[in-house]
């Protein structure tokens, strides 16, 4: 068996299309266009690149954005300033702050400024909240890219017993939440669950977002499985994904390749949410 491999790029560039569109229809509407604002402060190098991804995917999809680059050695209380800036500026409908911040920034304290109905990545704890008690709201863009890569393979998920490996507020969590939503059977593993070979074997639907290159195995995967992969992994082999791709996709159904798996629908997922924040603020329906 070969496994199909789930063209993330394809599926990105079919959602910033329609992104675009709803963008023309919501400028027709309103006279204006949405805006997101990002925020990065220092240069690391990872966020650098994909702050400027981001900037370019922004312009291509119609919308206004606003770069706020800050110094490395920005404190907390200037950082809270520019967020309420933010909140209030008409013209931004989305506030996106580039994480990791440095350790003198109180991240949680950032999160938590930003205006929940424009925190277009899902972090703000009630955004989180929402999800968890299957309210509408924004949810993290790894994750909701990676159920929409998951619903091209599977119009129907309910019923599938899926296995989350990782535990982050970022992708973990919430992707547990979403599959549930979809009525899978969820088991959430991590660095401390016992035997999780075991686990993943049983699983028609495994995700993997734990940062260690290829820790899941070709043998571990159930014949036929899909396979969504969200590990970025720097390696002197180039970019990997926490599976052994080479290994599983002889055994899965479907998988996810690294790079050009998830990491475009992540961008695709963050301009969706810039519009549809705009929307609801303006009260016009965009067809997301």
């Amino acid at each position: 068996m070969t496994a199909t491999i789930i063209d993330g790029k394809a599926r990105a560039a079919a959602l910033r299309g329609e992104v675009a569109a709803g963008v023309a229809r919501f400028r027709e509407a309103t006279g204006r266009v949405p805006g997101l604002a990002v925020v990065l402060v220092g240069e690391e190098p990872a966020s650098s690149v994909y702050v400027r991804s981001k900037g370019r995917a922004t312009a291509e999809a119609g919308m206004l954005g606003f770069e706020h680059r800050l110094s490395a050695d920005t404190d907390t209380a200037t950082l809270l300033a520019l967020v309420a800036q933010l909140n209030a500026d008409r013209r931004v409908d989305g506030i996106l702050v580039q994480l990791p911040l440095p350790p003198q920034c109180d991240a949680q304290a950032v999160i938590e400024a930003i205006d929940p109905d424009k925190d277009v990545d899902g972090f703000h704890p009630v955004n989180a909240g929402r999800l968890a008690t299957g309210l509408p709201g924004f949810v993290p863009c790894t994750p909701h890219g990676c159920l929409l890569l998951l619903r091209a393979i599977h119009p129907d998920l309910s019923g599938r017993e899926a296995v989350v490996i990782g535990r982050s507020n970022i992708v973990g969590k919430p992707m547990a939440a979403l599959l549930t939503g979809e009525s899978c059977t969820v088991t959430v593993a991590h660095s401390r669950t016992r035997d999780l070979p075991a686990h993943v074997r049983r699983a028609d639907i495994v995700v993997a977002a734990v940062g260690i290159p290829g820790l899941v195995r070709g043998d571990w995967i159930k014949p036929g499985a899909s396979v969504i992969d969200v590990g970025i992994n720097r390696t002197e082999a180039g970019l990997v994904g926490d599976v052994a791709f080479d290994e599983a996709v002889a055994v899965a159904g479907a998988i996810t390749p690294v790079p050009g798996g998830v990491g475009p629908m992540t961008i695709a997922c963050l301009l969706r949410n810039t519009l549809v924040s705009a929307g609801q603020r303006d009260g016009v329906e965009t067809g997301m």
